[in-house]
């Protein structure tokens, strides 16, 4: 298939390095192959790294389900091939991992989660950057994302993710349905028989919020509701004031297929968002966070 030039749609990305992937080989998709070859020692020492100490923390603060796909993914030696993954993920729940650069345009991610193909950056961060980066690199998108991919109804949620993205951009609305992603797929939390545990990507692939996301006194968390969150600014460059709790996928899935979100987008798009910090009246307050 023909390359692609580099995206003009991403060069004003929220990185304080630009964007950090190579584009120009990049195929029609915008998936490349990925260039399991060239990682050094060093990156698969530094996957171990990030890997040993993320487990440590997964153990007391992921969700049970996360735990033990993440275990069956065996994949703690090495920065793992995204084919034999994908083989275990068909398997399992028809997903599978493509490589990409990096951060996609929204109408390409949409059409991939739409058609169960996970798009994964295929490096990984500098040793400097252990604790904080700000573009995903391919320790959090397969250490973070793919476990829950192994869940069957959680992946029938990102397809139906996937699948709504269309109706977004006609609406003018993808910002209001980033703030699902962001709320339930980058940093949810759930309710378990164990008490309130993480699910999301973006605390359990980072060392400081995953322990700061369930226990920390200073955030709000707060009962899902659909509407809630997607009225709810979010942080991208500090740890979250609140955090959604969920009773179970299946509400999140159901949710994804009942509701026409099409007079959603223009009853949120009517109303200021909520604060990232707001505690307002009907929610379902797990917790009241200090700081608010």
């Amino acid at each position: 298939m023909e390359n692609r030039p580099p995206p003009a749609a991403l060069a004003n990305a929220p990185t304080a390095h630009g964007l950090r992937g190579d584009y120009s080989a990049m195929r029609a998709d915008w998936t490349i192959a990925q260039p399991v070859g060239s990682y050094t020692s060093a990156d698969h020492a530094l996957w171990r790294t990030l890997y040993e100490r993320q487990t440590k923390l997964v153990r007391d603060y992921a969700a049970p389900v996360f735990v033990k796909s993440l275990r069956d993914m065996e994949c703690a030696d090495a920065i793992p091939d995204m084919e034999r993954l994908s083989t275990r993920l068909r398997k399992a729940t028809g997903w599978e991992v493509v490589a990409v650069p990096g951060l996609l345009p929204n109408e390409v991610f949409f059409d991939h989660l739409a058609n169960r193909r996970f798009p994964s950056s295929w490096w990984i961060r500098k040793p400097e950057e252990l604790d904080y980066l700000v573009e995903p690199d391919v320790f959090h998108d397969l250490f973070g994302h793919v476990p829950l991919l192994f869940d069957p109804v959680f992946a029938d949620y990102m397809q139906q993710y996937g699948l709504g993205g269309p109706k977004a951009i006609e609406h003018d609305a993808v910002d209001i349905l980033a703030r699902l992603y962001w709320y339930m797929v980058e940093f949810g939390l759930i309710m378990t028989d164990d008490g309130v545990k993480a699910y999301g990507a973006g605390m359990l692939s980072s060392f400081g919020e995953t322990q700061f996301s369930v226990d920390d006194p200073a955030p709000n968390r707060i009962g899902f509701d659909l509407e809630r969150v997607m009225r709810t600014r979010y942080w991208i460059d500090r740890y979250q004031s609140t955090y959604f709790v969920l009773p179970d996928f299946e509400r999140l899935f159901r949710d994804s297929i009942d509701t026409d979100f099409g007079p959603l987008y223009e009853r949120i798009k009517g109303h200021e968002p909520y604060a990232p910090d707001a505690v307002v009246d009907g929610d379902r307050v797990i917790h009241r966070g200090a700081a608010a």
